[in-house]
């Protein structure tokens, strides 16, 4: 299936998926999705990603290099079960401090339990809000990281500035997101498995298949690599570069504010 990305002039706001909707339906049909899957959200990765999301995950935070010293502080975006969040702490040697926000509360409550669980709660303080509109004071972050959630934003353009309102001066912005494979035999096999295998799967672990057609269709809409590296750019952000990971199934977008 051949479907047209949507470039960095915008778009987002109004694709769920592969549908059209209206100026600010997409929120509310995207936090639907995420009620749904919330409690299979490691699941959900895994379905998208065979796996190979632990891996590039870990990437991030190996890119990241948080110090190992406390008083850094790291702001984790549309990160509600902690996932990348606790990476960083654990990092850093328990020095760094998390937050992670999400405007779902059913993924904040996965990752407040995942918190305790894990002997983090000193480490980690959870908000509920929108990544459009962040309730922070400027230069607040040492740094901002997103994965796999930028996508999901209807306004990227504003996501984007809000990011670098809110990070110091020297702070850094990292964001990892499925994007456009490179490589022309793994493309189509990627493609195939997408589209055909993942939300029938996804209808067989969750009784729902929905999300993750929904899911699935986000990716092939996301600007691609060059496109979202502009973007990037014009929000502000200095030494823009980007990382492909297994043949661009997934991209690491790093950028600084200078």
């Amino acid at each position: 299936m051949s479907v047209e990305r949507t470039t960095a002039a915008g778009g987002m706001e109004t694709s769920y998926g592969f549908r059209k909707v209206g100026a600010g339906d997409k929120q509310s049909l995207v936090n639907d999705v995420f009620h749904k899957v919330a409690n299979r959200y490691d699941l959900m990765n895994d379905l998208m990603s065979g796996g190979l999301h632990r891996l590039w995950k870990d990437a991030m935070v190996a890119w990241l290099n948080p110090p190992k010293r406390p008083g850094w502080k790291v702001l984790d975006v549309a990160g509600g079960t902690g996932d990348i969040a606790f990476r960083i702490i654990e990092a850093s040697h328990r020095h760094a401090h998390a937050t992670v926000l999400d405007i779902n509360g059913s993924m904040l409550e996965v990752g407040r339990d995942r918190a305790d669980k894990k002997g983090l709660s000193e480490n980690t303080v959870f908000v509920e809000a929108n990544a459009e509109a962040l309730p922070f004071e400027d230069d607040s972050f040492d740094a901002y990281t997103i994965a796999f959630g930028i996508r999901n934003v209807p306004r990227i353009d504003v996501a984007l500035s809000e990011a670098f309102r809110v990070l110091k001066r020297g702070g850094r912005f990292l964001c990892l997101e499925f994007s456009e494979v490179d490589m022309p035999l793994l493309d189509r096999v990627y493609e195939a498995w997408s589209f055909n295998a993942i939300p029938k799967i996804g209808k067989a672990v969750t009784g729902d298949g929905e999300p993750y057609s929904y899911l699935v269709e986000s990716i092939r809409k996301f600007p691609n690599q060059q496109n979202f590296a502009s973007m990037i750019t014009r929000a502000g952000f200095d030494r823009v570069t980007f990382r492909n990971y297994s043949g661009g199934i997934a991209a690491l977008h790093s950028g600084w504010k200078l």
